[in-house]
């Protein structure tokens, strides 16, 4: 659990329970990719997914639980009461992470290979949380929805710390997390720099098809792509489709759908937040409606 401070006090004059926490604290915020796991009913397909997008890279995985705690939070009053009040709807603090553990085990047990991962804990100002545990993270896997927590850090890791996400579906998950990669491509910057905090996944997808919707005359779209993929080394397929009649994230799902598409990859959110509850439509509608894993950067 993440209750050491990073004083840098002698380890040997603390207990042997915080000496552990400090040092689960430290793997978690060194790992490649990190579960992050603020609510137990989307903790095992967040562990799954993380799993594989280690795997795939060859590199280290963490878990975490993060969690607002009145009882820890430096906030206006409102604030403080806002949260007790979730108390009679999602449990205390204590009785949620509680839970979070619960699934943990179990995903652990399911497999021996995973003996030696654990889960860390961070709980009171949310924000903070995430900062800890995340900032260096090259992928947080984490949920859009749920709990209030579940929220909140989704928010957090996109428009505070600009982390590159991957969220799970709403549905099951079923595995091949990089069998085939669909990009959704429109030159603006956040669309760049999803695929370049990407690139280590891309550079070992099975197959990547960038996906152009409603290009320009002049093809400004597909050129970008395939310069964008050329420059980072990567290579997969430049697709121009049109929506016709259809909402652009329709026709993303559709054409994701039509090629079996196993991960799809987008910049998210091209406005800043306060704008994006008005104008978001497409990042909102593909968080809502994809059946498959969703990588996105803001």
């Amino acid at each position: 659990m993440n209750t050491s401070p990073s004083d840098g006090r002698d380890t040997k004059a603390l207990p042997p329970a915080a000496i552990l926490a400090r040092r689960v604290h430290e793997l978690t915020r060194h790992a490649d990719v990190i579960a992050l796991l603020p609510d137990a009913a989307t903790a095992w397909i967040c562990l799954d997914i993380a799993e594989d997008a280690a795997r795939a890279i060859n590199g280290s995985m963490a878990a975490a639980h993060v969690g607002a705690d009145p009882e820890r939070m430096v906030a206006a009053p409102e604030e403080i009461d806002l949260q007790m009040l979730r108390d009679m709807d999602e449990g205390s603090p204590q009785q949620r992470l509680e839970r979070v553990i619960s699934v943990f085990e179990d995903w652990k047990e399911a497999n021996p290979s995973r003996s030696d991962l654990l889960l860390d804990d961070c709980r009171g100002d949310l924000g903070r949380c995430v900062t800890s545990e995340c900032h260096e993270s090259a992928l947080v896997v984490t949920p859009c929805h749920g709990n209030m927590d579940a929220r909140d850090a989704f928010h957090d890791l996109l428009f505070n710390e600009h982390k590159l996400v991957l969220v799970p579906p709403a549905g099951r998950y079923s595995g091949h997390l990089l069998q085939h990669v669909v990009i959704g491509w429109k030159p603006h910057g956040n669309a760049q720099a999803a695929i370049v905090a990407a690139r280590r996944w891309l550079a070992v997808a099975e197959r990547v098809t960038v996906l152009c919707v409603n290009d320009k005359p002049d093809g400004s779209y597909q050129f970008t792509a395939r310069e964008l993929i050329t420059q980072l080394g990567l290579k997969g397929d430049i697709v121009a489709i049109r929506s016709e009649d259809r909402p652009v994230a329709e026709a993303i799902l559709d054409f994701a759908g039509s090629v079996g598409a196993t991960c799809l990859l987008i910049g998210a959110f091209k406005h800043a937040y306060f704008l994006e509850l008005l104008l978001g439509r497409v990042t909102r509608h593909l968080l809502s409606h994809a059946r498959l894993p969703l990588m996105m950067k803001h």
